[in-house]
C-alpha cells in the first residue's frame, strides 16, 4: 500500500480535495457546495493524503502567530475512517508545524471526533462554537 501526504499539484486534484472537505464535513450537516472552503484557504498549508494514487485523506494548516499553528478542515474517507489514515495525516500535520517552529497546535474539534484528539495527546480546553447552530465544537490544544 502506498502512501503519500503532499499538498494537491493540480487543478483535478484540488477539485477532488474540496470536494472530500464537502462530502465529509458539510454536506451531512446540509450546506450547499461552497461552504467547504472559505478566505483562509489562499494562506494556509493543505495536507492531501494519497493511498495508491487515491485521495482518501485532508487537512489544512493555518499559522495563528509566531508560536502557534491550527488545525482546521480534517476530513477522512468514510469508509475509511478508524483505520488509522487520521492519525497518518495529523502525524504530517504537526510535524509540518513543528519544522515550522511552533510550539503549540490548536483546533475547534467535533464532538464527535474529541476522543480522537485526545488520543494523539491533545488537552480538551472547553466548549468552542457551534458551527451552523447545531454541531458542537470544542477547543482543544496540544504541546509540540
Amino acid at each position: 500500500m502506498g502512501i503519500e501526504i503532499r499538498s494537491p499539484r493540480s487543478e483535478r486534484e484540488w477539485d477532488d480535495y474540496y470536494a472530500l472537505r464537502y462530502e465529509v464535513l458539510r454536506k451531512p450537516l446540509d450546506q450547499p457546495p461552497g461552504s467547504e472552503r472559505n478566505e483562509g484557504d489562499s494562506n494556509a498549508h493543505h495536507f492531501a493524503l494519497y493511498r495508491d494514487g487515491k485521495l482518501v485523506a485532508v487537512a489544512r494548516l493555518d499559522e495563528v502567530d509566531a508560536q502557534h499553528a491550527q488545525t482546521r478542515f480534517v476530513a477522512v474517507d468514510p469508509t475509511l475512517q478508524r483505520q488509522g489514515v487520521g492519525m497518518l495525516i495529523m502525524d504530517a500535520v504537526e510535524n509540518a508545524a513543528r519544522t515550522g517552529g511552533k510550539r503549540k497546535m490548536i483546533l475547534h474539534a467535533r464532538d464527535y471526533a474529541v476522543n480522537f484528539y485526545l488520543k494523539r495527546g491533545y488537552t480538551l480546553i472547553g466548549e468552542s462554537h457551534k458551527l451552523f447552530g447545531v454541531l458542537q465544537h470544542y477547543l482543544m490544544e496540544k504541546e509540540l
